[in-house]
């Protein structure tokens, strides 16, 4: 791990007051909002379009960084030209989303567990070798009446930190994003409350498993 490398990606992800552009989205979804355009759901479209998006005109200079999803990270613009090189190249760094989704949690109705940690060194190491400077991985908390529980808080933020420990190991600037989300019938200092212990167990479990955290 070269710490001042780590720190030098993540202040320029928030410099100047740009943003992140979240391109993650998966095939199965991004299949099912061309399927209701009656566009084709295949790979060759899935790229074409990719490279709208990473070829705008001046997106450097709102963007920082560009989260990718796997079979985005291995795709080309129609001249060759890697993804990955062409948002290097317009001074926007590479990014990887990681997890591979949330899905239900085992005893918890309502609740879901974000899943990814089985081969994450060895994914990590890869996308650097790619071109990735920076990670994605995002839990999410519904609230409700009894929601969320000391479980699925406690659960998702220790995989929030095991997964950014990895990423700092690896060489890579963790994204860590837990979203509460607003649905349902709270009220905003429900949610305000909700948020507050969420980020509190969060970085709790950052600093149990040693993520640096003076970025």
């Amino acid at each position: 791990m070269n710490t001042q490398e780590l720190i030098d990606t993540a202040r320029k992800l928030v410099a100047d007051h740009k943003g992140l552009l979240a391109m993650d989205e998966s095939n199965p979804t991004c299949n099912k909002r061309f399927a209701r355009l009656e566009i084709p759901q295949t790979v060759e479209a899935r790229r074409a379009y990719r490279e709208l998006i990473i070829t705008a005109p001046g997106l450097g200079e709102s963007i920082s960084g560009v989260i990718l999803y796997d079979e985005t990270i291995r795709q080309q613009k129609s001249d060759g030209t890697p993804f990955v090189k062409a948002i290097a190249d317009a001074g926007i760094i590479p990014g990887i989303k990681v997890d591979t989704g949330a899905n239900d949690m085992a005893g918890h109705p309502g609740e879901k567990i974000t899943e990814g940690l089985d081969g994450l060194r060895d994914r990590l190491a890869q996308y650097l070798q790619m071109g990735a400077r920076f990670a994605k991985w995002r839990a999410v908390i519904a609230v409700g009446d009894c929601l969320p529980s000391r479980g699925c808080i406690e659960v998702n933020a220790q995989a929030l930190a095991r997964y950014a420990a990895l990423c700092q190991e690896a060489g890579l600037v963790p994204v860590v994003e837990p979203e509460v989300l607003m649905d349902g019938e709270h009220t905003l200092e429900r949610c305000g409350e909700v948020t507050e212990d969420v980020l509190r167990t969060v970085f709790n479990q950052l600093y149990t498993q040693r993520v640096m955290l003076e970025a």
